[in-house]
């Protein structure tokens, strides 16, 4: 189905810059837009989306009725086989719609390759058209962040579920995969990310990977994870104890805590993004974590699990209502230790609110 009031958002914004169209890619803005996640291969497939609010398609035949159901009758839609592969059909589609000569966006969701052959046999201007997405999504409505709020209650009740199975012996693979069941089977309707899980060390990692490590006795546990409600994403961290903590592992665990809290008080409208990462970071330096806080405080989300606002030093957009963004400080220290705490926060109506509930005191379990 189409999403109306996000077209009339991008159509504006294509407008205002003097854009004849926008080229949507497999990426959030399609998702955004349609409700299609289409699974990012090599054949060429579009949403073009016109400042004169029209929509119309390009789909290789392979997935002409996953878009045809998405979009309906109404709009356009030019189909290609692999046989002839997707160039032939698409420039002729775009001299038909008029856009030889015009200014072209191109969104992320466009694989380079493919666009240099556009370049080669298509005149037209093409230019960087992330900022529409990013702006259009960036102020969420009552739905969205409805969605959002559920998609932070699956997460809670699914980690809940998993805290009674993190006992000595497990890997870390084995609680993620079931950390991904849980979410499933709490009412998630996707995942934002696959889920991580970093035992002691190995939480020095911002972005583990890894999967192996078995758990031993006096380990951290850090769990980065996330779901998906309706297409809307939460995102939580929690970083617990296996036996006591040590007495600087907990100084670190309780430094990350009240950089979190700092950082979330800082929330206001009016205030700039890098001032909640300003209130996070200056407790951590005050600690004497400062090299080890090697990340930005958060991150916007919403259909994205990464998009504006971006909290970080440097970014000066004001905050206003409808903005969502994690708050994650974190201690990150080589070959020994990684501590991080993150929770959504949403500037509502009724002033912050944080998406995710589930306990931030220090744990052991």
């Amino acid at each position: 189905m189409i999403n109306g009031k996000g077209l009339a958002k991008f159509t504006t914004l294509l407008d205002k810059a003097g854009y004849d169209a926008l080229l949507v890619g497999p990426s959030p803005d399609m998702e955004y837009l349609s409700g299609l996640v289409l699974h990012p291969d090599e054949r060429f497939k579009v949403l073009v989306c016109f400042r004169d609010g029209r929509l119309c398609a390009v789909s290789p035949k392979l997935y002409v009725e996953q878009m045809r159901n998405a979009l309906g009758d109404a709009v356009e839609m030019v189909v290609w086989d692999d046989a002839e592969w997707f160039e032939k059909k698409t420039v002729a589609a775009f001299e038909k719609w008029g856009l030889r000569n015009g200014r072209i966006a191109v969104n992320e969701g466009i694989r380079a390759v493919d666009m240099l052959n556009l370049q080669e046999r298509f005149a037209a201007t093409f230019g960087d058209g992330h900022f529409v997405g990013e702006e259009a999504r960036l102020r969420k409505d009552a739905e969205e962040i409805h969605r959002m709020r559920r998609a932070g209650q699956i997460a809670d009740a699914a980690l809940e579920a998993l805290t009674k199975e993190i006992r000595p012996g497990v890997t870390e693979r084995t609680l993620a995969k079931r950390l991904e069941e849980l979410l499933l089977e709490k009412g998630a309707t996707d995942l934002s990310f696959g889920c991580i899980v970093a035992f002691g060390a190995n939480g020095a990692y911002p972005h583990y990977n890894g999967g192996g490590a078995v758990l031993r006795e006096k380990d951290s546990v850090l769990i980065d994870f996330g779901c998906k409600f309706e297409g809307y994403c939460s995102d939580t961290t929690r970083t617990f104890f296996v036996g006591n903590p040590t007495e600087e592992e907990r100084y670190i665990y309780e430094t990350v805590l009240e950089a979190n809290l700092a950082g979330e008080a800082a929330v206001a409208e009016g205030a700039a993004a890098q001032d909640i990462d300003r209130a996070a970071r200056g407790v951590i330096a005050k600690a004497g974590f400062g090299e080890y806080f090697i990340s930005r405080t958060g991150h916007g989300i919403g259909v994205a699990i990464h998009e504006n606002p971006y909290i970080r030093e440097g970014n000066t957009q004001m905050l206003e209502r409808g903005m969502a963004f994690s708050v994650e400080p974190g201690i990150y220290i080589p070959g020994k230790i990684g501590v991080r705490i993150e929770d959504v926060m949403v500037l509502t109506d009724e002033g912050p609110e944080p998406m995710s509930r589930f306990p931030k005191e220090l744990t052991v379990l």
